[in-house]
């Protein structure tokens, strides 16, 4: 399988260790790796090791990698059948470990294919707002790197208390520098949740990922992914929710299940000091959750 430029992501002389230099362009705002960046980079590692496609992957995250460190990815492979291919990535920075994959891969023939779920009703992505970020920011960072339009949601003037009844909300993404459809963008769109729960409630809240499961239906090409968020629940400081995302022809690519622990922001909007850490967040998460509004 060919590499992907997005990550960066470097083979060794042993082809089951990679590593991953830790640049801004795979970080959020706060200055640590975004967690759908350290996920699609394991899940590269996962595929091209064991030369498969992904099936599923999930992943914990643990510690925060900071701009300038590397993190080494040492792929495990349990059990390669005839097929599917049993895998763990293990993501760490020196004795610090980041985040742990484990995963499926493999695929397989089957005559009765079928869908069972519908893209929701949205106007196409040409039709939506874009949405911009809370701060006003020109480093590189990832938030750069992903072209967000809002199409089922309340941009962040509009918060008003109110909860959303269904807890839904949408958004088109496109990564212009990673134009194919594959499990490794999909683990970096999969990642939204914490977007999702600050619409659920209306409120400027987000959260750091503690974990984040994707589960990869079929891959097809599609400018731009619908990412398509329904919380369940926000409760004990935490909030549950899935992600569908959808290819624009309506094609379901792959599902992602996160929980997250769920913060309040400023409002309005202050950027975060030196220590994103900071306030308690000292375990959980390689993410900030939603890198576009820079929480």
């Amino acid at each position: 399988m060919a590499p992907v430029p997005f990550f960066g992501l470097e083979a060794t002389h042993n082809p089951h260790r990679w590593y991953l230099p830790v640049v801004p362009e795979l970080c959020t705002w706060h200055e640590f790796l975004f967690g759908g960046c350290g996920l699609g980079a394991a899940i590269e590692a996962l595929e091209r090791t064991s030369g498969r496609p992904l099936v599923w992957a999930t992943a914990q995250y643990l510690s925060y990698a900071r701009p300038g460190s590397v993190m080494d990815l040492d792929v495990t492979v349990p059990v390669a059948g005839r097929s599917v291919t049993q895998a763990r990535a293990v993501g760490h920075v020196g004795d610090t470990e980041i985040l742990t994959v484990n995963a499926a891969l493999g695929e397989r023939r089957l005559s009765v294919p079928g869908q069972f779920v519908e893209m929701p009703d949205v106007p196409p992505p040409d039709e939506c707002d874009d949405r911009p970020t809370r701060f006003d920011d020109d480093r590189d960072t990832i938030m750069r790197r992903i072209e967000l339009r809002l199409a089922r949601g309340r941009g962040h003037g509009e918060f008003d208390g109110v909860p959303l009844p269904d807890g839904r909300s949408a958004l088109w993404a496109r990564i212009r520098d990673l134009p194919e459809t594959t499990a490794a963008k999909l683990g970096v769109l999969g990642d939204y949740v914490p977007f999702g729960i600050g619409q659920a409630l209306g409120r400027f809240v987000g959260g750091n990922s503690l974990d984040n499961t994707l589960r990869v239906v079929r891959l097809v090409p599609s400018e731009w992914i619908l990412v398509d968020v329904a919380v369940h629940a926000v409760d004990r400081g935490f909030g549950h929710g899935l992600v569908h995302l959808w290819a624009e022809d309506g094609t379901l690519l792959a599902t992602a299940s996160q929980s997250t622990i769920a913060r309040e922001w400023s409002d309005p909007p202050t950027p975060p000091d030196d220590d994103p850490t900071s306030g308690g967040a000292t375990s959980g998460g390689a993410t900030s959750g939603d890198p576009a509004s820079g929480d």
